[in-house]
């Protein structure tokens, strides 16, 4: 099955702000959320179980952090930033 991954505007932004070689880095490792956005034994994604709904955190080159959600054959990026920013942010989930 193939997803379709949509990106945030704030997520976006944030792409869009990153040097060039970063900016490769993270599109090519969010492509791989077309096929396989689910947490395998690569370790590189975690399914967090909150109160309300499931949420998926994949880290990127030991940088970046990515928050997304799946939805029927959609995966959603709702967040990217910088390792640092998200433990500051979320704190350690």
């Amino acid at each position: 099955m193939t997803y379709k991954v949509l990106i945030s505007k704030k997520a976006l932004k944030f792409l869009n702000s990153l040097p060039e070689k970063s900016q490769r880095i993270v599109r090519n490792k969010l492509k791989i959320l077309q096929e396989d956005p689910y947490p395998s034994k690569r370790g590189d994604k975690e399914k967090l179980t909150l109160p309300d709904y499931e949420l998926y955190r994949m880290h990127i080159a030991r940088t970046f952090t990515v928050f997304y959600r799946i939805r029927g054959n959609e995966v959603k990026i709702l967040d990217l930033m910088t390792i640092e920013m998200a433990h500051k942010k979320y704190g350690r989930l």
